[in-house]
């Protein structure tokens, strides 16, 4: 173990944002107010072990502490289970300690009681944590244990120990240089809250500075090749148009802590919001575009705009809410927008990402019967294979998305083009957003949109979003016009589905009960660890769309830790996917309410110019 030594000398306090804008009240004076203070070591990166002190002053007779059960995603996780060998101390004396359950422990000392411990990571983001040789990527309530009750404390962390040359970026600039004789970089958040709501990258990475309509943004890219002058004009244009939807920055600085190709391991394609930067990992800078929109939309969408059912944190146990829907799917409907109102994506793209969302959709039979209501309270049970069949669940992303833009349309349609979607997210951020204010769900959404209409949207959302009726696509696209056409053909099929778990290996998610792929034994959970003898192929769709019906896949897989190797038959399917196009005999209203949709605009009838 490390030597103890007074942190509180060492730490420069560096706020993420005003308390009272961040909705939390000015602290007041007294040794119960006194920070808690960190410091995580990274001196044994090829072990991917944190060493952690944790100190906690003022205590008297008693402390409890607890490590989070769930983070950045609506899975109970259990982060206590990465840890090993926790020891307390008062001054150098070993303290009395207890593990009463799975997450805490108790402690009994006066005075400032010091924990040791360490956690074993080595899983990449954006949903986990990760050392090793080349960088640390750090979510901090993987990672950090709490007060419960408490969590509103002060919190002064330092990351010691840094290999040669690495820096450590994260929301706000770190303190960086050697303390006794150490290299480390210092922050301070003034909650475990927001300590835990702010991810740490550390390592040799690419650093490009985002100017945007005068709020300063900055990407920190993980990765073995940037295109930096491409990814900067990008992000560029995503944060200014959004700003400007938006009227303005929520906050002082923002951070893109980005992971890719290569360094985004397996678990490409993710990313996860932040209030003040977001972590994404992803295989290509083609991928980045989409999840880069989306997360920079949460910044109002979730993390200012967010509904009453998951505030505040509790760290200990589920929350649920019936708004993601709204929450993720319409900030996906937004992340679309963003890209083709930039030219970021052609017209022809966003038709194509509209019309995939409803060919995934329908293509599940869960539609029929799970509301996008119900879909978002049934988030937890996404860690379990089953749940993830077609049969048993819908997205609340897909059909939220789905939702946004069904929802835009009718606003505009009712308005004469004179307001839209735009005009209720703004609403919301003003009733809801800068107040820090959570809102009831899917009730005040509809209030929100009944507002700006100026009518009743109780049928709209009864039937479509806290019911499953199927989505009136015909109807309410023909308002905008454009049309959806269904196309049919016969394709490869393997009879199983694949995902990434939450440490980013592949696993099959389903599997069709009248497959090749049934009969020879694969089930749900299997780990894909081979595919044809190698890596599992970067773009599956693609590889699929290269096979004929009877072409051999060996796969080589684990299944509760026994090694198997499968020889599945390639099948056929009759495939059903729908396609948007646009209604050249539409009337002059559809087509103006089709352009405003893909640039952003609204206009009353009296003002259009044909």
């Amino acid at each position: 173990m490390k030597p103890a030594y007074s942190l509180a000398a060492i730490l420069l306090t560096i706020s993420i944002f005003p308390l009272q804008a961040a909705g939390h009240p000015i602290q007041a004076s007294g040794p119960e107010y006194d920070p808690v203070f960190y410091e995580i070591s990274l001196a044994n990166p090829e072990r991917h072990l944190f060493h952690v002190l944790m100190k906690i002053p003022n205590v008297t007779g008693e402390l409890t502490v607890q490590m989070p059960a769930w983070n950045a995603l609506y899975q109970i996780r259990d982060f206590s289970s990465h840890v090993q060998h926790v020891d307390a101390y008062v001054g150098t004396a070993k303290a009395p300690i207890e593990k009463i359950d799975k997450q805490r422990w108790k402690i009994r000392g006066t005075g400032t009681v010091r924990l040791d411990y360490s956690t074993y990571w080595d899983e990449p983001g954006p949903f986990a944590t990760q050392l090793n040789v080349e960088h640390a990527f750090i979510n901090p309530a993987m990672v950090l244990m709490y007060e419960p009750g408490h969590t509103d404390r002060k919190a002064l962390l330092a990351i010691t120990d840094l290999p040669d040359n690495w820096r450590a970026a994260s929301a706000v600039p770190s303190d960086c240089g050697p303390v006794s004789e150490k290299p480390s970089c210092r922050f301070s958040r003034s909650s475990y809250d927001e300590l835990a709501d702010s991810p740490i990258e550390v390592g040799k990475f690419t650093d490009l500075q985002v100017a945007s309509a005068g709020a300063p943004i900055r990407a920190v890219v993980h990765s073995e090749k940037v295109d930096k002058k491409r990814l900067g004009d990008e992000l560029r244009r995503i944060c200014s148009y959004e700003l400007k939807l938006m009227e303005g920055a929520p906050f002082e600085n923002y951070t893109f802590l980005v992971h890719l190709g290569k360094a985004a391991g397996t678990s490409g394609g993710g990313g996860m919001e932040h209030a003040n930067s977001t972590a994404i990992a992803v295989q290509s800078e083609g991928e980045f575009l989409n999840v880069a929109a989306h997360e920079f939309f949460h910044l109002w969408n979730v993390k200012r705009i967010h509904p009453a059912t998951l505030d505040p944190v509790d760290y200990a146990k589920e929350q649920y809410t019936r708004a993601l829907w709204f929450a993720e799917g319409v900030t996906s409907t937004y992340a679309a927008y963003t890209l083709v109102r930039t030219g970021l994506w052609s017209k022809g793209i966003f038709y194509a990402d509209l019309g995939g969302q409803i060919s995934e959709l329908e293509a599940r039979p869960a539609n029929t019967w799970q509301s996008a209501e119900q879909s978002s309270l049934d988030a937890w049970l996404e860690k379990y294979p089953l749940y993830n069949r077609p049969t048993n669940s819908i997205s609340y992303y897909t059909k939220g998305q789905v939702l946004g833009v069904l929802l835009d349309i009718l606003i505009r349609d009712r308005t004469d083009d004179e307001h839209s979607l735009d005009d209720v997210v703004r609403l919301m951020n003003e009733e809801f957003g800068k107040p820090n204010k959570g809102y009831r769900d899917s009730l005040d959404v509809r209030l929100a949109a009944e507002k700006v209409a100026g009518g009743s949207f109780e049928d709209f959302f009864q039937r479509y979003v806290a019911s499953a009726e199927r989505l009136p696509y015909q109807h309410i696209l023909g308002l905008a016009g454009l049309e959806l056409k269904t196309v049919e053909r016969r394709r490869p099929s393997l009879g199983f589905s694949l995902g990434r778990d939450a440490a980013g290996a592949l696993v099959v998610r389903s599997v069709d009960p009248d497959s090749q792929a049934a009969q020879v034994g694969l089930r749900s959970g299997d780990a894909i660890l081979t595919w044809n003898r190698g890596e599992p192929p970067r773009d599956l769709e693609e590889w699929l769309n290269a096979q004929k019906k009877g072409n051999t896949l060996h796969l080589g897989i684990r299944r509760e830790e026994q090694g198997l190797s499968l020889d599945i038959k390639i099948g056929e399917a009759l495939e059903s996917s729908y396609v948007i196009a646009e209604n050249a005999g539409a009337g002059e209203k559809a087509r103006r309410i089709r352009e405003g949709l893909l640039r952003g605009t609204t206009q009353p009838v009296t003002a259009f110019v044909q």
